[in-house]
């Protein structure tokens, strides 16, 4: 063949490799459209209590499900199945290890989150995704596996409401924890992980807001000089045993505005005028927001949830 003759060939196998991208980016554009059109569609508030089975890591924990079950109508229960900066991939695949498997499922409310799912016993899915996100979606495929988790809870449960839950990052991240917060939302939450999810399932999954009302209220107590009992964004984090702040786990009073957040979204409702003083998962007094304060994480909790995009609400 010609010189002349392959770099026609070339070229020709250029333009149809050109119109193949263009095709498959045609469809995914038209996927993601469908699936924030399905997305926008308001959730409707349950009927009574739900039970709710949560799957995700240390940034779940054993306090805020407890907690939210104080919070919710009387009947709601919930099961876990949780590690240690556990991605989606390793809950999924049996020969992937789980650490802290045994250190954070050792109490009652633990069930193994296949066997619970293909019970349908569940009302509610919660699910949640390892920090750093970007190294989660980059090295886990994390939206292959949040699809896969996705429908194997509606094939056990047609129906089964199921949640992404947005975490958050190091209070002492480079780049600014709110920054982090405001630009991951959309960009890494959003557009990376959950619109794939949904558009590969044709199932809704709308997002527990949790790192958007962290923002919302840091800023809000950190712009008066403090609020109430809670003076700025270290006291909604955990203490290390030497003391210093736990950049990345939440004190009782953390634990309690993500509960919050929970019920808001599980449950389409208000949650000012919920009671303030709740107990720790172990039955023990957790620390409470005064009067001032927990009024402020109640109604910035309602803001959020009925605003955030894809939260379910209606704004």
């Amino acid at each position: 063949m010609s010189r002349r003759g392959m770099i026609g060939l070339a070229a020709a196998g250029l333009v149809a490799a050109a119109g193949v991208f263009a095709l498959r980016a045609g469809k995914r554009r038209r996927e993601t459209g469908a699936a924030r059109t399905l997305l926008e569609v308001p959730v409707a508030a349950p009927e009574g209590p739900l039970k709710v089975f949560h799957l995700g890591h240390s940034l779940v924990g054993r306090d805020m499900p407890a907690m939210l079950t104080q919070l919710a109508p009387r009947g709601h229960d919930h099961a876990s199945q949780l590690g240690w900066g556990t991605p989606l991939r390793a809950h999924w695949e049996p020969d992937v290890a789980i650490n802290g498997f045994d250190t954070e499922n050792d109490h009652p409310k633990f069930q193994e989150a296949r066997a619970a799912l293909e019970g349908g016993e569940f009302d509610a899915l919660v699910l949640t995704e390892m920090v750093e996100l970007k190294d989660a979606l980059r090295y886990h495929d994390s939206a292959a596996y949040l699809a896969d988790w996705v429908a194997l809870a509606h094939s056990a449960r047609p129906g089964m409401r199921v949640y992404l839950y947005e975490t958050w990052h190091n209070t002492d991240d480079p780049a600014g924890w709110l920054a982090r917060i405001d630009a991951d939302y959309d960009a890494l939450w959003l557009d990376r992980l959950l619109l794939p999810a949904v558009a590969q399932t044709g199932v809704p999954v709308h997002v527990i807001p949790a790192g958007q009302v962290l923002a919302a209220f840091v800023r809000a107590v950190e712009a008066q000089g403090g609020v109430g009992n809670i003076a700025n964004r270290d006291a909604l984090m955990a203490r290390t045993p030497e003391g210093a702040v736990d950049t990345i786990h939440l004190s009782d009073l953390g634990a309690y505005l993500v509960a919050l957040t929970h019920f808001a979204t599980l449950y389409q409702r208000s949650p000012v005028g919920l009671p303030l003083a709740l107990m720790r998962a172990d039955g023990t007094a957790a620390d409470a927001p005064d009067a001032e304060a927990g009024a402020l994480m109640q109604q910035i909790v309602h803001d959020v949830v009925r605003s955030a995009r894809y939260s379910g609400g209606s704004s």
